[in-house]
């Protein structure tokens, strides 16, 4: 016997059928299908859109390379380098240069890079800096800065003629410029294989002349052929040095230079004397003889 009381369990909800009908079913059946017609033909467009900019930038791209090739030999010829103007010339030709240039005939300015013609003008001796601007329309302008000149190095029986930096710009056989410092004790293989440390003594020499040559005249010569003792020799007094500090040593010998009594420092012909700088705090004269 059922009981009349008990709560009946309630039915699942399911799906609606024919929720709309007639008229406004059909309404919203023409609504979707309008929808999915016009996100398809937004597709389609869009694709189309792309389509026709990629065909147009490959047919550009195409002409392009068939305009430069048909227009690249009159480029070539607008371009083509047929001066080269150099400035900054003392002991260096212009032939020099143009040789290290190397230019082949016909070559157009953008052709050639800046920066390896100026490295390759920098390998002559002489050279110390360089530079190549390009010159509308057919013109190259090189620019150079030349070594200076410095002092004089007897390698052996051999003359070479050097700049502040120790570089050797000319070998000079048995010829001589008696207006440089002469150098004495070079080593020429070691002057040769571009030696570190014989390149900062000669520099430390060549500063050290130069140091000198403002209070003494005659020409200064400076023997460094002993690793610890370089000597500096002017007048007929030589100098000697320890192998650091020479201008601080130089300058303790100009500060006590009035108490000495050389002929050398008096205009009179000089008898020889050594005077010697590697101590701190002392300056010792040595009359030769």
């Amino acid at each position: 016997m059922k009981n009349p009381f008990r709560r009946q369990p309630a039915k699942a909800a399911g799906c609606r059928s024919n929720q709309w009908k007639g008229a406004r079913a059909d309404q919203s059946r023409n609504q979707t299908a309008q929808a999915r017609r016009s996100k398809l033909a937004a597709r389609w467009r869009k694709a189309l859109h792309v389509s026709t900019w990629l065909i147009g930038a490959t047919a550009v791209c195409w002409g392009g390379v068939l305009l430069f090739h048909q227009l690249g030999p009159v480029v070539q010829r607008g371009l083509e380098i047929r001066e080269v103007s150099v400035e900054g010339l003392r002991q260096v030709t212009k032939e020099d240069v143009l040789t290290r240039l190397a230019l082949r005939k016909g070559i157009a300015q953008h052709q050639v890079s800046l920066a390896y013609l100026a490295e390759r003008v920098r390998t002559h001796a002489w050279i110390k800096e360089a530079t190549v601007e390009r010159l509308p329309l057919h013109a190259l302008r090189v620019t150079i800065v030349e070594r200076k000149p410095a002092a004089i190095a007897r390698v052996e029986s051999e003359q070479v003629l050097t700049d502040a930096e120790g570089v050797v710009l000319a070998r000079l056989g048995r010829q001589d410029q008696t207006s440089l410092p002469l150098i004495l004790g070079v080593d020429g293989k070691l002057l040769a294989q571009g030696d570190l440390r014989l390149k900062q003594r000669l520099q430390s020499s060549i500063e050290l002349a130069k140091w000198m040559s403002e209070t003494l005249d005659g020409r200064i010569e400076i023997d460094i052929s002993h690793p610890v003792n370089l000597v500096a020799s002017a007048k007929g007094v030589r100098f000697h040095f320890g192998n650091e500090a020479l201008k601080e040593q130089w300058e303790r010998f100009m500060k006590v230079r009035a108490a000495f009594r050389m002929p050398a420092f008096d205009g009179r012909k000089s008898e020889g004397h050594d005077v010697d700088l590697r101590y701190d705090n002392r300056v010792i004269v040595r009359e030769r003889g």
